[in-house]
């Protein structure tokens, strides 16, 4: 697609990423279904809303980050096996709620919309993707809609670990690798996690042959020299990767709870959900085993406004909205791109805009809606910009200027304050010991055993997933706060246990199939990959 016709672009990157949850010893498990609500309210409708586009011919380029632990999930039998229960028990809800509902003429309609939904995600999960979803993205990149990205191997907060390089340099190295398995090629770019950077962390994306990553708008406005494009151009760092800064004018228009599209009063209402509202004997065969009521993914309700007082949803007025945002975004696009064309002598800008995937359906549900009518509406609405994803910019548009972004973060503050303060700090002096001791295994190992080398393996296993920023971002914003001390300590006491039997010589065989098959992601690890380089 070149780009010699238009004014500049429109990149659009969609970070999809959750922690690894998965309890094989339990029957139901609660944070389970963070994976279950993803792929049913963001995975699935985005892979619909891509695939018609592509069956229907219409040109788009979007970027998406498909992180490891994600991946890991979303190709785990014993998840998936149990999304497909979880599917089949919320079609069994919506065939109940349209009999409920068979009289009233406001709700009925709704259940019926439900009913529909969710037996065609069974259709596309079952059927049509074969409950592989990691294929289905792949697919769309192979069709070259789709610019797939890496992250950190378990979304590690990369500037609270660069006094140990060789934590960095795992954390990236075993994310490429992970991606080269599941995706057949080099990831292209990486979202650094939380966009974390600090001066140096590109030599670990060059090694990896990694060639963009994502900051905040500071990380551009900030970087020395002072980017003469501001966040509208790339910058390339000293070893060669480039920076692309988030354009806050786009990003708000969407995020902002206040200004943002998602709060108008016609979208459906996502704390209003029948796992709350409706009788207990009722539902409670659709919620937590202990009886512990849930979101169960049927809403009736849309956002009406700041009161506690909800009117009911109509998809119809809402898809209407959705299509009206579109154009408006695309139409402000338009003016905000012809606007830095005419200031920026001769350079295409660019206008990235980076949003959480799950924003798209989970938090939003008209999302992937919005999404679809604004792919279509570029396509054939306007001329001045294309959708591009920074890869293809780079080809297009190779000669950038060089600068050093600061140490930042797309976190509150910018910098690193979300993963280090009073709720969460306790953790790093226990991640870093640990990634100590693995440094130093891998120095010391030279030639291990096959159990030793199985050890050594979990050992590194155990700490990618403490080091996970997830946890300390769950600790700070009071949500899950038990399971995520829970795991951080699990790993952190798993990893000790392995460690201290190494140097003891003495490994339990037994525990430690147990502790492989507990956490089974990345079975192509090696632990050298955290060995000094001298």
């Amino acid at each position: 697609m070149p780009g010699h016709d238009v004014l500049g672009y429109l990149s659009i990157h969609l970070h999809a990423h959750l922690p690894f949850v998965r309890h094989p010893e339990y029957e139901d498990f609660l944070e389970e279904d963070w994976l279950y609500e993803a792929i049913s309210e963001t995975y699935l409708p985005l892979l619909r809303v891509f695939d018609r586009a592509t069956d229907e011919g219409i040109p788009f380029r979007v970027s998406m980050t498909m992180s490891p632990p994600l991946v890991a999930m979303l190709r785990d039998e014993l998840l998936m096996s149990r999304y497909a229960r979880r599917l089949e028990s919320l079609c069994e809800l919506c065939d109940k709620e349209v009999h409920r509902t068979r009289n009233d003429p406001t709700f009925h309609p709704l259940a019926l919309h439900y009913q529909a939904e969710f037996r065609e995600l069974a259709h596309l999960f079952n059927d049509r993707y074969k409950r592989d979803l990691v294929s289905a993205f792949k697919r769309l990149e192979d069709a070259g809609r789709l610019e797939l990205v890496t992250c950190g191997a378990t979304h590690g907060f990369l500037p609270l670990m660069q006094m140990y390089p060789e934590a960095c340099r795992a954390q990236v190295a075993v994310a490429a690798a992970h991606h080269r398995r599941h995706f057949g090629r080099d990831p292209a770019g990486i979202w650094l996690p939380e966009c974390g950077y600090f001066p140096g962390a590109d030599q670990f994306l060059a090694e990896q042959n990694i060639r963009f990553f994502f900051v905040d708008t500071h990380g551009i406005t900030d970087a020395t020299p002072r980017p003469r494009y501001g966040v509208y151009a790339p910058v390339y760092t000293g070893t060669g990767p480039a920076a692309f800064g988030r354009d806050p004018e786009s990003s708000m228009q969407v995020w902002s709870a206040e200004s943002g599209y998602p709060g108008d009063p016609d979208y459906r209402e996502f704390y209003r959900d029948i796992g709350w509202d409706l009788d207990f004997e009722y539902v409670k065969k659709y919620v937590q085993p202990t009886g512990q009521r849930k979101n169960v993914g049927i809403k009736y309700f849309r956002i009406t406004g700041k009161t506690a007082h909800k009117e009911p949803y109509s998809p119809h007025v809402a898809r209407e909205r959705a299509a009206a945002h579109a154009g408006n975004f695309m139409f402000n696009r338009e003016r905000q791109i012809e606007h830095l064309s005419s200031r920026m002598a001769g350079v295409r800008p660019i206008v990235v805009s980076p949003y959480d995937a799950e924003l798209y359906g989970h938090w939003w549900y008209e999302g992937p809606m919005f999404l679809d009518f604004l792919i279509r509406k570029v396509a054939y609405d306007q001329r001045v910009f294309r959708l591009a994803t920074p890869g293809d910019y780079l080809r297009e548009n190779p000669e950038q200027q060089v600068a050093t972004p600061p140490l930042c973060s797309w976190g509150a503050g910018g910098y690193a304050g979300v993963w280090l303060d009073g709720s969460n700090d306790w953790i790093y002096r226990h991640l870093h010991k640990a990634a100590e001791r693995m440094i130093a295994l891998a120095r010391d190992y030279r030639e291990p055993t096959p159990l030793e080398r199985r050890a050594l393996d979990q050992a590194a296993r155990e700490l990618l997933l403490a080091q996970s920023s997830d946890w300390a971002f769950i600790m700070k914003t009071g949500t899950m706060v038990d399971y995520a001390i829970r795991r951080t300590k699990e790993h952190l006491l798993r990893f000790t246990r392995l460690h201290d039997q190494l140097r003891a010589g003495s490994i339990d065989p037994q525990w430690l199939s147990y502790a492989e098959g507990k956490d089974n992601l990345f079975p192509e690890l090696d632990f050298a990959v955290y060995r000094p380089e001298r």
